[in-house]
Formats: C-alpha cells, structure tokens, sequence
C-alpha cells in the first residue's frame, strides 16, 4: 500500500526565480515547509495554535534535496508530503515537488522535523492530540 499523500498546489512566481528563469533553489524549502504547514493545518492543527496553546514548535533538524530539473515561471507545480516516520518527538518527511499533472520529480527531499518546548527549545513530545492525528492519517 501506498504512503498516504497530502499535496499543496503551487505556482512559480518572478520573485522564486534567480537571474537563469528558474526557481531559486532554496525557495524548493519554503515550498516543502508551506506543504507541512497546510498539512498540519488540514489535522485540526495551526502553528500559532500549537504554540500559543500547547507551548510547541516544530523544527527542522536536517534536510536531504536532489534536485532533478528546474522548475520556470509560471509552472504549475504540486508539492507533495507523506509521513516516512513518526515517533512522539520526531517525524521524518518524504517530500516531492513535480510540475502538476507529471510524475516526473523535479526535487526529492527528506525532511527530519523535531517538536520542541517553545520557551526552551528542548525536544518535547508531541501533544498526543497530535500524535493521534498523525496516526489516523498514516492508515488512510
């Protein structure tokens, strides 16, 4: 069975471009942190929430990219997510990027995301909320 997959639509404006027309590599990372972000969003959960009511954040530890082919101004693209590993302090990410309606990947990625205590920026476990969420998504 497949990895169940949440996936954001996005369009490449001039401001994501570099002087070659193309996206600028480390827009690729706000594309990526903006699927995550709706992600959790579409779970019932908003960042500001979970700070301001659970007192967590959520942080990135280490990010793997290969990048494929560019991506140009105007393109259509979809930025893809699915939940490779989820432990109560860390999830490990499996993201794409692909021009919408094409299999072939422009960008692969592995994200790490580490939840930690706002005031301390300890690793904290996951609210279980959360972690409930998570689970119920995982076996869609």
């Amino acid at each position: 069975m497949a990895e169940p997959c949440f996936v954001l639509p996005v369009r490449v404006y001039y401001e994501d471009t570099d002087a070659g027309g193309v996206v600028y590599y480390a827009n690729y990372l706000k594309y990526l942190e903006r699927a995550r972000t709706e992600w959790l969003r579409t779970l019932g959960f908003e960042q500001r929430r979970l700070l301001e009511d659970h007192g967590v954040v959520f942080a990135v530890h280490r990010v793997e990219l290969a990048f494929a082919r560019p991506a140009r101004l105007d393109d259509e693209l979809q930025v893809t997510l699915a939940v490779a590993r989820c432990s109560a302090v860390r999830m490990r990410f499996r993201q794409t990027v692909q021009p919408t309606g094409d299999a072939a990947r422009l960008v692969d990625a592995r994200v790490d995301v580490a939840c930690l205590d706002a005031a301390h920026f300890r690793p904290r476990r996951m609210p279980r909320g959360i972690q409930e969420a998570i689970g119920q998504w995982m076996s869609i």
